[in-house]
C-alpha cells in the first residue's frame, strides 16, 4: 500500500492535499487513512485498466475515486483520456473542461481539451485553447494556430502570424504554401505590391517583405520583377539564405549552372531552411544535371548533404531517376552509395544488380550477386542474377548451380520463374557445347 500512496503522490504532486485536509477536519484518523487508501486503490486500478485498453472499467474505477475526492483535477483528466479513447467526445470535453477549470496552470489539461476539438474538427473551439497553450510552447503551438486560422479562413490573422514567425523562427515549406494560398486571393494581391515596396524602402532589413513581394510577382508571372527583388534582398541582407531559394530558380531558368550550384549549396548548408525545400531544390538540380552532364560532380556533392536522412534514402532515389533514363553508370554509382547508407535494403540491392545487368557489367554482376547471396540466402532474385552473370561469362556450370539452388526460393512470381528457366536452359546448353 505504501507503494501505491507514493505512486499517487509522485504522479499528482500533492493535487489531493486540499480536499483531503478539508475532509480530515470532520473524520477520525483511521477513517481518513481508509478513505485515502480507497481513493488510491481505485485510481491505481483505473491506470491499470487504461493501460490494457479496458476504458469502460477504467472509467468505473475513476468514478469511484471521484466519490472520495470530487474536486481532483487529475481524476477528471484521466476520465477525459478514457472517454476520448472511446470516442465519447461530449463526455471527454466535459471532463477536460472540469480538469482545466480546477487547475488552469496544468498544460496537459488544456492539451486534452485540444485533442477533443482536433479529433472532432471543431477548429473554432480549438483556437482559444491553442492560444492558451502557446504560453507553454510558443513555436510548437504557433504552427498549429496558423493552420487553424487557415481552416477557419481567417487569412488576415494567419498572414500576420506567418510574418511574425518568419522573423522569430524562419520559414517552413508548410507556411510558405499557406502564404502562397493567401497571396493568390485578389484581396491581398493588388494592394500588397505597393505596400511591400514602400515597406522595403522604409526598412530594407526586413527579409519577409522581400519574400512576400517575390511571391506576388512570381504568382503574377512577372518573373523579371521577382528576380530583381531577390537580387535586392541578396544585396540588402547578404546572409539571407531565403534569397538563394528564389535566385536558385532564376539561375536554373537562365541555364546558369554555376550560379545555380552556388545558390544550391547555400541552401543545403542553411539551418534555417526546411528539409522539404532542400529536397525540392535537389530534385530540380537533378533534372538540370541530367540535361547538363558537366554538373554531375556538383550533383554528387549535393547528395552528400543528405547523408543521415532517416526518411529518404536520397542516393537510391537519384539512382532510380538515372536508371529510368537508361543512364546505368550514373545509376549504379548512386545505388552503391544508397547501400552504404542502408546495407540491408533488398530493393536497393536488386536495383544495383539490375543496373549491372542492363549495362553488361557482368564481372560486377556475378561478384556482387554471390556476395549478397551469402548475406541473404533466401532471396531468389539474387540467384537469378548470379546465374545470369555466370552465363554471360560462359561459366555455365556455376550458372547451373546458382540457378538450381535459387529455384526453390521462387514463390508466386511467374516472370521470375520464366527467367530462371531460360537461364537454366542456356547454362545446360553451354555445358553440353563444352562437352562435345
Amino acid at each position: 500500500m505504501k507503494f501505491k500512496i507514493l505512486f499517487y503522490a509522485i504522479a499528482f504532486s500533492g493535487s489531493v492535499t486540499g480536499p483531503v485536509t478539508s475532509y480530515a477536519q470532520q473524520q477520525e484518523p483511521d477513517s481518513i487513512a481508509l478513505a485515502n487508501n480507497e481513493f488510491v486503490n481505485n485510481f491505481y486500478e483505473a491506470l491499470k485498466q487504461k493501460g490494457i485498453e479496458n476504458y469502460d472499467k477504467a472509467i468505473q474505477s475513476l468514478q469511484k475515486a471521484q466519490v472520495k475526492d470530487p474536486n481532483n483535477a487529475a481524476v477528471y483528466n484521466e476520465l477525459g483520456k478514457n472517454y476520448l479513447s472511446l470516442k465519447n467526445y461530449p463526455e471527454a470535453e466535459k471532463a477536460f473542461m472540469k480538469a482545466k477549470d480546477l487547475d488552469p496552470k496544468n498544460r496537459w489539461y488544456w492539451q486534452g481539451l485540444y485533442d477533443v476539438y482536433y479529433e472532432t474538427k471543431d477548429f473554432n473551439k480549438s483556437i482559444p485553447i491553442v492560444q492558451k497553450l502557446i504560453e507553454w510552447r510558443k513555436d510548437f503551438y504557433q504552427e498549429d494556430l496558423v493552420s487553424l486560422y487557415m481552416y477557419t479562413q481567417q487569412y488576415d490573422k494567419a498572414l500576420a502570424l506567418i510574418n511574425e514567425m518568419e522573423q522569430s523562427v524562419g520559414m517552413s515549406e508548410k507556411r510558405e504554401m499557406y502564404k502562397l494560398q493567401i497571396m493568390s486571393d485578389n484581396k491581398f494581391k493588388k494592394p500588397q505590391k505597393e505596400t511591400l515596396e514602400e515597406a522595403i524602402k522604409k526598412n530594407p532589413k526586413v527579409e519577409s517583405n522581400y519574400l512576400d513581394l517575390i511571391y506576388l510577382y512570381s504568382d503574377s508571372n512577372e518573373e523579371a520583377k521577382a528576380e530583381e527583388v531577390a537580387r535586392r534582398l541578396e544585396k540588402a541582407i547578404p546572409e539571407s539564405d531565403w534569397a538563394q531559394v528564389s535566385l536558385f530558380k532564376f539561375h536554373l531558368n537562365n541555364n546558369d549552372g554555376d550560379k545555380a550550384s552556388t545558390s544550391m549549396f547555400r541552401i543545403l548548408e542553411s539551418k534555417k531552411i526546411d528539409s522539404k525545400i532542400k529536397h525540392r531544390v535537389l530534385n530540380e538540380f537533378l533534372i538540370f544535371a541530367n540535361n547538363n552532364p558537366k554538373y554531375s560532380s556538383n550533383l554528387a556533392k549535393a547528395v552528400t548533404y543528405f547523408e543521415g536522412d532517416k526518411n529518404v534514402n536520397v542516393p537510391k532515389e537519384v539512382g532510380k531517376f538515372f536508371f529510368n533514363k537508361a543512364k546505368y553508370a550514373e545509376a549504379a554509382q548512386y545505388f552503391e552509395k544508397g547501400l552504404e547508407a542502408k546495407s540491408d535494403d533488398i530493393e536497393g540491392i536488386e536495383l544495383l544488380l539490375k543496373t549491372y545487368a542492363e549495362s553488361a557489367q557482368n564481372d560486377k554482376l556475378l561478384k556482387k550477386a554471390t556476395e549478397f547471396i551469402d548475406l541473404y540466402p533466401t532471396q531468389a532474385r539474387l540467384y537469378y542474377y548470379a546465374g545470369l552473370g555466370a552465363n554471360r561469362l560462359q561459366q555455365y556450370a556455376k550458372a547451373k548451380e546458382w540457378l538450381e539452388n535459387g529455384m526453390d526460393f521462387v514463390v508466386d512470381d511467374a516472370k521470375l520463374q520464366s527467367g530462371f528457366k531460360k537461364q537454366l536452359d542456356e547454362a545446360k546448353s553451354g555445358i553440353a557445347g563444352k562437352n562435345k
